[in-house]
Order: C-alpha cells, then structure tokens, then sequence
C-alpha cells in the first residue's frame, strides 16, 4: 500500500504535541508527506531537512512562515488543491483544516485528531473577544466567516473514514461537533528527554505559549496574591502583559531553550497550568521529572494527572475546579499541606502510560485493522 501523511503546517515555530506525532508517524510508517507550507524541509535543524513534501499554493503567500493562519478563510480552499488520487492510504495529522483532504472511495483515510478547530468551536469568544478583528465591522466579517468555517468543518469530517483521537476529551468533542466516534490513541511523549529528580527547589513553574486561553494571567495573579515564588516561560502576544503585571516573587523569563526549560522541570516544587487542554503534553513531561501538577480539572488533565483528593495513594498532582483565582489559590495551599504525601515515582510512573512505544503499538494496531477492512460508509 502507499500512504500519505497529510499535516497542517510545518514550520520552525510548529513544535507542538501535533508535530510529535507526525514524526512518529513518519518513524513507523513509509508515507509520503503534505501540508499546507513547509519551511522544515530547508531547515538544516529539523528532522525533515532534505525531504521532498507536497505543499499548496500558500506556500509562495507572503510572511507565511511566522504563520498560516492569518489566511484562515483561504485554508479549506487550500488543503482541498492536494491531489492524492495514487495513494491507498490516507493518514492525516489534523488541529485545523488537514482532514479536509479530497478522497476517492478506493481509499481509506484514517485522521488522528488532536481537536476539532479550537477557534471556530470551543475558543471562538475568546478569539472574538482578544482581537482586534472581533469588534466593529471587521468583527461582524469575522463572524460571518467563523460561521462558514464551521459547516465546512462538520462537512470535511465526512471525508473520513475513521477517527482516532488523543484523549476521551477530545473524542467527546469529535462526537458533539461531528457526530462520529474516534478511538482514543494518547500522543507519544519524548519522556527520555527529560530528568527524573526527587529532590525539589522552593519554587512553582509553568510553562506554555503566552496567549489567553493557557490562563497564565489568573497564574500570575494569584502568586502575586499567595506571595510564593512562581517562574513563568514561554512565548506569546501576552508576555508584556504579564510582565507588567508580575510582583517580585514572580520571574517571568520568556521563551527559553529546551535545555532551560528541561532544568526548571526537573527542579519545580510543582507544574502549575490553569488552561482546559485537550491532552496537555506539558502535564505529562513535568511528571516525568517526577514532578507534580497542580491543573485545572477539565480536559485531558483528568486522564493525564491523578488528583491527591480522588486517589490519595497513587496522586500525582491536585485538580482545581474554576478558572478563578479564588480556586487556584485555594488549590496551591492544599498543596503545600499534602505535597509531601505526593511521591516523584508516583508521577514517573503514570508519564511512561503515555510513552512513545505505547503510542506506536496502538496506532500501528489501529492502522492494520482500518487498512484491512472496509471504508466506513454509514
């Protein structure tokens, strides 16, 4: 059989959880590889530098590389220009629009969906409400186009034959927007990549892009509030703002390189993050420092950290109820009362559920019983 990998983008700045899984995809299956631009193939750090991939007339738009997404409307239109008629297989790496492939009824496209588009479901106020493009006439456009973005979407989920998801928080979502069950596959993470220690420094990190829906403001403040030592890094339109905004006792370090961010893991008192994720990969890395996680208790964090309170025995963090600062703070000094009882081993040991081997032998298991049976037709 021939195969096809079919992505979003893949760029330098693209380094997600979904770029994971297309290169582990890519280490288990021959398949020839797509998206919508590539600037990785000439990147003589990536992985990918040197292989040939199939991109789309977006590739020649200007400034693309520091982002696709400010042609949004253009993108279904885009990914529908991939001529795949001589493959058998169809596998698509899908957060946005790459689902939408075309198909002919001969081959069977299996799609691993890391989320139905976040901004045209469940993050389309948060979008409309933190840009510029959501007030006034240029807000009314953008509605309009949010609106058509998402019949699109429902429509594109048909051209697929099967769904596999990375967390029964996503195939939920995959059921209420598209009304299709998807398998759960959890995406691989590097856990060799970083350090198991015991020992902890007197300190609480986070780690993520700096924009609105990670919640790192409602983070900052109510460290300011608790008046305990927090290290905030990453990158995004929010670090001026969070610079502003932070007290003494909190260090706001931008973005940083992966060897910084591997050594503040290893050494955080705990893993703080207040945004509802699909998976959460940061979740699972902290823990595979032996780290533990202070959440908020929705989405893929209540399958990827044990909370002390429903499971005191195996716990590997704490859960908080609300997106306030009421809830956080409450949650942090629980914390500080019980964090002894919460082992390092303990969090080691629910990361490597999520490992890159487990991922390989359950999506290869998928992919053989999907390519040997018929394509979904109901």
């Amino acid at each position: 059989m021939r195969y096809a990998l079919v992505h979003e983008w893949l760029t330098p700045k693209a380094t997600g959880g979904s770029e994971l899984v297309v290169q582990e995809i890519l280490s288990h299956v021959t398949a020839d590889l797509y998206a919508l631009i590539d600037f990785e193939s000439t990147n003589p750090h990536s992985y990918l530098y040197g292989r040939s991939i199939g991109t789309t007339f977006l590739q020649h738009f200007p400034r693309t590389e520091q982002g696709v997404q400010k042609y949004l409307p253009l993108l279904p239109l885009a990914i529908e220009q991939l001529d795949l008629g001589q493959y058998d297989v169809i596998l698509s790496s899908s957060h946005a629009v790459a689902k939408g492939v075309l198909t002919a009824p001969h081959q069977v496209h299996i799609c691993y969906c890391h989320t139905p588009m976040r901004y045209a479901w469940d993050l389309t106020f948060d979008y409309l409400n933190n840009s510029r493009m959501g007030r006034g006439l240029p807000g009314i456009l953008t509605r309009y186009l949010l609106h058509q973005l998402r019949q699109w979407d429902v429509i594109s989920a048909n051209r697929v034959d099967y769904f596999l998801a990375n967390s029964q928080h996503t195939a939920r979502r995959i059921w209420r927007c598209y009304r299709r069950s998807a398998d759960v596959v959890y995406p691989p993470v590097n856990l060799d990549r970083f350090t198991y220690q015991e020992k902890k420094d007197d300190f609480f990190l986070t780690v993520c892009r700096l924009v609105s829906y990670k919640q790192v403001k409602l983070i900052v403040q109510a460290f300011n509030q608790l008046q305990l030592p927090l290290v905030v890094i990453g990158d995004g339109p929010d670090l001026p703002l969070l610079q502003e905004l932070a007290q003494p006792n909190v260090q706001i370090l931008g973005p940083q390189p992966n060897a910084v961010v591997e050594d503040y893991m290893a050494r955080a008192k705990a893993f703080v993050y207040g945004a509802c994720e699909d998976f959460g990969i940061a979740l699972v890395e902290a823990q595979a420092c032996g780290t533990p996680v202070i959440a908020f208790g929705r989405g893929g964090a209540l399958e990827t950290v044990v909370d002390y309170q429903k499971n005191p025995k195996t716990a590997t963090g704490i859960w908080f109820d609300q997106q306030t600062v009421e809830s956080l703070v409450q949650a942090v000094e629980t914390f500080s009362n019980i964090s002894h009882q919460i082992s390092s081993e303990n969090c080691f040991l629910q990361a490597n559920r999520f490992s890159s081997k487990i991922f390989q032998t359950s999506y290869l298991a998928l992919l053989e019983k999907y390519c040997h049976q018929a394509p979904r037709r109901t």
